[in-house]
Parts: C-alpha cells; structure tokens; sequence
C-alpha cells in the first residue's frame, strides 16, 4: 500500500506553473481561459488556480444555468470570491427546444435528457472562447474520470485540464490550500436532478474510491463495491482514450 502523503501547497505550485507554462506555449499574451462556473469545488479550485496562474483579468467565468438553478448563488460567490469577469448565459430554451425537436422524431431516453445540457455548456464555453480568445478549461478531477462520471464531448472536453491528474480529495486539499470559501471546497455535489448526492449515485464514497485508486487501500473488505469499482472503470476507459481511428496499411 502506497504511504505517500499529499502535499498540497507543492502540488498547488506545480499545478499553476503547468497552467501557465501551457498558455506561455500554446497562447497568446491576451489569451484567456474560460470555464464553466458551477459553484462546486472542481470549477471553484480550476478556476482559482487560473486566477493564480494567468492574473484574474485573464480568467472568465459562464454561469449556465438550465432555468432556474437553486444553488446559483454558490457560482455568483466564487466569480465575486477570485474577482473575475463573468456572463450568466441560460441554456434552459435551448435544451428545452432541442429536446422538443427530438422528440417529433424519437423518444428520448434518459441518458439522452441527462447528457444533452451538459453538451450544450460544452458548446457554450466554446462559443465564449471563440469570441474571447479563449482556451477552454476542462474541470474533471481523477476519481471521477476513473468512473465516468462525466459526460463524453459534455463536461469531459477541454482544451486543458489542470485537475484530471488528482483525486476528489487531493482537489478539496488544493482548495483548502488555495484558501477558497470553505462552502465552495467542500459543497456536497449533487448531480441536480434526482435530489440524491454523487456518492448516493455512485453507490460509495469518494474516500473510499481515493484510497483504491492512489493503491492506499485494494476495499479487500468491500468486494462488491471494488467490482463496481473496476466494471465502471473498464467501460468507461472509451471516455478518456483518443477516438479510434482506421489506419492506412501504407
């Protein structure tokens, strides 16, 4: 078992240099990076550690709700929090016209009406950096990447990901670090739609998944949930692999 303890103030560190090292070499001076604002703790400490990075004035923040969204003041908090620059830009008429579109044709199944709005904020940060001048910030943390638990070409896309090499608990480590509102850090997530917690969805905790994943702990003692573990970890490899492609036998 791995006895590694994380070192949050040199991770942080490491984590701002390789954000600005990658718009030293793939940007422009006035280059900026846009990212979803959610008000959870992977868009929250993303989002601080641009600001670190870049200077606040280099980071922009998309508040996208989808109608009425009850926890958007958490979003509001951390835009006023870092100070940045920020657009509220609802999807809720988009999504709900999409989806009546589809449905003359076919009948929406739910993994349809669970993916379709976090693709459309997708192509709304796109949309944003087209007209800023923007690198899209990917906001996915490893032990949700490990699971899927990420929409593909949704909230997995990006043009760079600064947190998909750590751990649900290493990122609240860097939050705490960072010296983000404690609410933000550490806001229960929830997917918004059923009313249950991530960890309730997923069926165990992020701890557990953290120590699994980072060899502290093989869940020796929870054998059904390490199966589940690896089963959603084998099926959902095609999320983070490049697309296949067929090669030319030239």
């Amino acid at each position: 078992m791995s006895g590694k303890v994380f070192d949050a103030k040199k991770v942080l560190g490491e984590v701002v240099n390789w954000v600005r090292t990658y718009f030293e070499n793939n940007a422009s001076p006035e280059t900026k990076a846009v990212i979803g604002i959610s008000g959870g703790k992977d868009s929250s400490v993303a989002a601080a550690v641009c600001v670190k990075a870049l200077g606040k004035d280099r980071v922009i923040g998309v508040l996208m709700p989808q109608g009425e969204q009850s926890d958007i003041n958490y979003s509001q908090m951390l835009v006023d929090d870092l100070g940045i620059k920020s657009y509220t830009i609802n999807i809720g008429d988009t999504v709900s016209t999409f989806m009546n579109e589809l449905s003359k044709h076919i009948e929406p199944t739910n993994q349809a009406v669970v993916n379709t709005p976090a693709r459309i904020r997708m192509t709304t940060l796109y949309a944003v950096a087209a007209c800023v001048n923007g690198r899209v910030v990917n906001t996915c943390n490893l032990s949700e990447d490990w699971v899927g638990y990420s929409t593909k070409y949704g909230d997995s896309a990006g043009d760079f990901s600064p947190l998909s090499d750590l751990t649900v608990t290493e990122v609240l480590a860097i939050g705490d670090e960072i010296g983000l509102p404690h609410e933000l850090v550490h806001k229960v997530p929830t997917d918004g739609l059923c009313g249950k917690t991530d960890e309730e969805n997923l069926g165990f905790t992020y701890a557990m998944l953290d120590k699994y994943i980072r060899g502290e702990d093989d869940l020796s003692g929870y054998p059904e949930i390490k199966a589940k573990i690896d089963r959603l970890h084998a099926a959902n490899l095609h999320k983070l692999r490049l697309m296949p492609k067929y090669e030319q036998n030239v």
